[in-house]
């Protein structure tokens, strides 16, 4: 039964949730005029230009297009369109070189564990987080490209492409009164996804302790993860929790059948702690019946606001029986409430907060960082090297110098404090480099990102061919700064979510200068 619609083709709603009739009906993950409403790829952390290419007019740099005068605008060069192709097609070679490497990297590790002794038990840790967190979510980000359609069939992604949680919730109204319904029904909102909030909610989890604001895993819709999310803890205990995320809608964007709905949520209840059957994750475990949390979210709200009213799309979905990105069953009859909310007053402090969309949009990447992070680790132990050359220097200019029979003495050491010092200044100077480049990769230049990915990519390119050709054993243990830290910043550079959100800055940065270039058509 296609999604949206009932047996014989038609969509039951009722009179609260009926759709504006003179409203056209798009096909499912049509893009919006706006660059967030453009259906892209799941591990994207903003919908980048080219993503709605097909269905409007970029009204970027050289856009084709009239003023309101009739004046025809500057045409867009065609070089341009062929420059975006060409980066997202490097930036696909990066990623499927990344995710050989990871392989090659996990077999380096299981290899050389026979010679660890009691501390296989460390590689088996090793092991399972490279396999989990790195090989197979890359492996699923690769295949979901090929079997998993990429447009609207009512289930949200995980950022790896998996089928995600199913779309149980519409609702309709602005962000303000969103929050102001869920404030008002008890719900808590959830932390943002970070280092400190994660490990705090492990430390939670273990110790049983109380975290109310505990932070979601990203579902992504829309091309984006979920703009808001909300919990209601169970008896103090972090591993079981009402949980609900919500997207905001593309604007002018219908679901199919044509009905109108601002929100789109998924309403789980998490019932333990476990790991993830696709990918080995350590993640929350669902309840089968989605359906129960789905009408709890609903109550809770209609019990918090007079105003609310509720309808409801029959067979939105099909009923069936699935699992969703973490293993888990699903089973739900396929209904989909659309709750209004428009009849409800926002609170005031809801009214002056950012839109959520635009804010997460321009939201540097968890990838970006750890990125930088690898690479300016990777340049300490470059500055380690210059400080202790500089600290014994008469060793260092000795240790060059070697014995050539018939020179004079004096002129080997002139000659050896002279490459000496052009190996410090050429260290020194490739420092500088590097750590301009990681500013830059921060900043989000595109181009830095590639080039850092280039020098990784040749460095790893490198030892496999010699260690795939009899060369000498790479030693994981004794090289933790070479091989293993270039194929993690080929992993965390040459993600989706990196690359998406280099190229979004990079075409802000095209935008402002052409509005400066145009001011009469900016704006």
């Amino acid at each position: 039964m296609p999604v949206g619609g009932t047996a014989d083709g038609t969509t039951s709603a009722t009179e609260s949730v009926a759709a504006a009739p003179d409203a056209a009906t798009p096909r499912p993950g049509a893009a919006a005029p706006h660059p967030n409403a453009a259906e892209a790829r799941p591990d994207a952390a903003a919908p980048t230009p080219d993503a709605a290419e097909d269905a409007t007019s970029w009204a970027v740099p050289g856009a084709a297009g009239t003023t309101p005068a009739g004046e025809l605008e500057p045409q867009k060069r065609p070089a341009r369109k062929i420059r975006w192709r060409l980066a997202r097609a490097i930036d696909y070679g990066y990623f499927l070189l990344a995710t050989l490497a990871a392989i090659w990297l996990a077999w380096l590790l299981a290899s050389e564990s026979f010679s660890w002794g009691w501390w296989l038990i460390a590689f088996f840790v090793l092991f399972w987080a490279l396999l989990a967190y790195l090989v197979l979510p890359r492996l699923h980000s690769i295949l979901t490209r090929i079997y998993v359609p990429n447009y609207f069939i009512g289930r949200a992604r995980t950022s790896d492409g998996l089928l995600g949680d199913p779309i149980n919730l519409a609702l309709l109204g602005t962000q303000a009164q969103l929050e102001t319904a869920m404030a008002d029904a008890g719900w808590t909102r959830a932390d943002a996804v970070t280092a400190r909030s994660s490990w705090r909610i492990v430390t939670s989890t273990l110790l049983r302790r109380s975290y109310d604001e505990a932070p979601v895993s990203p579902l992504l819709l829309f091309g984006r993860q979920q703009d808001l999310a909300y919990q209601q803890e169970v008896l103090g205990n972090p591993a079981k929790r009402h949980h609900v995320r919500f997207w905001k809608c593309p604007e002018d964007w219908r679901l199919p059948g044509g009905e109108r709905a601002d929100w789109l949520g998924a309403a789980t209840f998490d019932r333990r702690v476990g790991l993830s059957l696709f990918t080995l994750q350590v993640t929350h475990k669902i309840d089968a019946n989605t359906d129960i949390e789905r009408d709890h979210v609903v109550r809770s709200i209609q019990s918090g606001e007079a105003a609310v009213s509720v309808g409801a799309i029959r067979d939105f979905s099909t009923g069936y029986h699935a699992r969703n990105g973490g293993g888990d069953s699903i089973i739900t009859d396929g209904d989909l409430p659309v709750v209004d909310l428009r009849g409800i007053p926002s609170r005031l402090e809801f009214e002056n907060e950012t839109d959520v969309v635009e804010a997460a949009a321009d939201k540097r990447p968890i990838s970006i960082a750890l990125g930088c992070a690898l690479l300016v680790l990777r340049a300490l132990a470059g500055v380690v090297f210059v400080v202790i050359t500089a600290t014994h220097w008469t060793a260092y200019v000795r240790s060059l110098s070697i014995d050539v029979g018939g020179v004079p003495d004096d002129l080997v050491r002139n000659v050896t404090l002279v490459i000496a010092v052009i190996t410090l200044g050429v260290t020194i100077a490739g420092l500088l480099v590097q750590f301009a480049l990681i500013t830059l990769i921060f900043r989000g230049s595109n181009w830095a990102r590639i080039l850092s990915m280039t020098l990784s990519a040749i460095a790893v390119i490198a030892a496999a061919v010699d260690f795939f050709n009899g060369g000498a054993e790479v030693n994981l243990r004794a090289n933790l700064l070479g091989l293993p830290l270039d194929i993690l910043v080929l992993l965390a550079l040459s993600s989706e979510r990196s690359s998406a959100w280099a190229r979004r800055i990079r075409y802000l940065r095209i935008e402002r200068k052409w509005a400066k270039r145009h001011p009469r058509y900016a704006g």
